[in-house]
């Protein structure tokens, strides 16, 4: 299964707004923010994979 890297461009209540990083021009991916860990914020990149999001350390 692949892997994608995602940014969270906007947190909207319940919901992240997500931007792929390999595919910058593709419409924003909205996100419960149940799916996501806990300690998110705008700017926090994701790693995408096996049905999971995980921080990805900087």
């Amino acid at each position: 299964m692949e892997a994608f890297e995602y940014v969270i461009e906007q947190i909207d209540g319940d919901y992240a707004k997500l931007r792929r990083t390999d595919e910058p021009s593709e419409e924003l991916k909205l996100v419960a923010r149940a799916l996501l860990p806990e300690d998110i914020a705008e700017g926090t990149k994701l790693r995408y994979e096996m049905f999971e999001y995980s921080i990805l350390e900087a």
